[in-house]
């Protein structure tokens, strides 16, 4: 036993033995890591991609999801959805679309939950949802986002033909901004440029709003402010009596 166990140590301290053993590991080492490779590369699994196309917020309808094989090393690379069950009773984010014959990566799919609330949701008690159109042009290239206080600026003319120009209505929050299909351009990438702005206003003025946004010759402008003005805005004023004045009298109110 003990000529056994002399002999074994001899092979093993021998450093030709030590080579050989280690080439053998190395090789095995690099079969072990090819093979997996060669694996991942050739084996394919079954994974969803949507028929038609998704737009954001929209739920995910099963009956529009068919599956298609991909090798799994474009799984892992591409952090998609595995499964149909996966997705169902899931939405798409917002930001985000799935085009149709695209594939779901994890970071566009959401729960309900997760979804902003209605633009109706994030009106403070006593405030009322109002609007005004807007271009590219107006909102500086798109440049006036969700959560931003403008004030807002009006141009007419009077009886006179004298026109009439004016800071009407300060520290306003907007809402939200959407395209002319309603579409928020923040939220929905196939959205369009903004067309319109919404915004909450002291319930006292929502006529003014509403007056205003349907008389023709009246004309409503946003204007930008600095950071600093939204994260200290205040309360939402009139600016000018005489602009408010001025669009009451453009009709005749009825109780």
């Amino acid at each position: 036993m003990g000529n056994l166990v002399a002999t074994l140590k001899r092979f093993i301290q021998n450093k030709n033995t030590v080579t050989i053993l280690a080439v053998l590991a190395g090789i095995i080492i690099l079969w072990y890591f090819y093979n997996y490779r060669v694996n991942q590369a050739v084996t394919t699994v079954e994974i969803p991609y949507a028929i038609d196309q998704i737009d954001t917020r929209k739920k995910i309808e099963t009956d529009n999801l068919k599956t298609r094989e991909i090798t799994r090393a474009a799984l892992k690379d591409n952090d998609l959805v595995e499964s149909i069950a996966d997705l169902e009773g899931k939405y798409i984010c917002v930001g985000t679309s799935i085009p149709a014959n695209g594939f779901f990566h994890k970071s566009q799919v959401c729960e309900e939950r997760d979804l902003p609330n209605s633009v109706n949701e994030n009106l403070p008690e006593g405030y009322t949802l109002a609007n005004i159109k807007v271009t590219n042009e107006t909102t500086y290239a798109n440049s006036i986002s969700e959560g931003d206080y403008i004030d807002i600026y009006m141009y007419a003319k009077d009886a006179n033909n004298q026109a009439l120009y004016g800071k009407l209505i300060e520290k306003i929050k907007v809402l939200e901004v959407r395209d002319n299909s309603g579409k928020n351009i923040f939220w929905d990438a196939t959205a369009g440029e903004s067309a319109q702005l919404l915004f909450g206003v002291p319930d006292e003025y929502a006529d003014l709003f509403d007056i205003a946004s349907r008389t023709n010759g009246i004309t409503l402008v946003p204007r930008l402010r600095n950071a600093a003005y939204s994260k200290n805005p205040g309360e939402t004023e009139i600016s000018s009596e005489e602009l408010r004045a001025f669009i009451m009298n453009q009709v005749q109110l009825v109780e």
